[in-house]
């Protein structure tokens, strides 16, 4: 039917063209627009609908540097595998004879290592696994919960997610390493940094048990934040 309408609407504009003075030359050069125009809109539903059809699986994986989105594509029938991150595409290969493996790729501005595995589960159905580092990501945000803090403010109109690594101090903001200077204090250590005009520190302190260790505390502008749960 769409390309009945298309037919009857260039005939029509063929009319009313040859009215207004147009000659054949400019006709077809028009028509030859619209044409490519229809085929470019086809071709790109073609391929949204592709990537609808092939995307089996998606992870949000929070890590220094920011929340990544993690996409996968795994056509069963040719067994192309398609990876992106945050959007855009890490990871292809238009053709593979077996149709189960894995593929390892990199997240991040950390460059944190990242594997999916395929398995089949039974007949033509698979399941698909994420590890980060080695280790599966529920076992991975388990051990981040315990070796990193997280806090989320806006200042200026701008929401800060502010993570602290504790095995190396260091603190990064919205993706950025952010530059420290320490400093011993009588009750344990201030870590200072800058967001901004905003003067901001992360202070630690014993806790006095052994099993929760040193507790963290972040303060921007004098005002303690509290830690953020992800």
């Amino acid at each position: 039917m769409k390309l009945l309408d298309f037919l009857l609407d260039f005939l029509l504009f063929c009319f009313h063209s040859m009215l207004i003075g147009l000659d054949l030359d400019q006709l077809v050069a028009m028509a030859s627009q619209e044409e490519i125009l229809y085929e470019d809109e086809l071709r790109s539903r073609y391929s949204h609908l592709e990537k609808m059809t092939d995307l089996v699986a998606v992870w949000e994986v929070a890590l220094s540097d920011g929340v990544h989105k993690i996409e996968f594509e795994h056509g069963t029938t040719s067994g192309k595998r398609v990876v992106y991150v945050d959007g855009k595409e890490a990871l292809r290969r238009d053709w593979m004879f077996k149709l189960v493996g894995k593929e390892t790729f990199s997240v991040g501005g950390t460059e944190t290592k990242a594997t999916i595995n395929i398995d089949a589960v039974s007949g033509f159905a698979y399941e698909y696994t994420l590890e980060i580092n080695g280790k599966s990501l529920k076992k991975y945000m388990e051990n981040r919960s315990k070796t990193s803090n997280t806090w989320v403010i806006n200042l200026d109109g701008v929401d800060c997610r502010i993570v602290l690594e504790k095995d190396t101090m260091d603190i990064w903001c919205n993706g950025k390493k952010m530059e420290t200077a320490g400093e011993f204090v009588d009750d344990g250590t201030e870590t200072h940094f800058t967001i901004g005009d905003h003067d901001c520190y992360i202070k630690a302190v014993s806790s006095g048990k052994r099993r929760e260790g040193i507790i963290h505390s972040l303060i921007v502008d004098e005002t303690e934040i509290p830690e953020a749960a992800e």
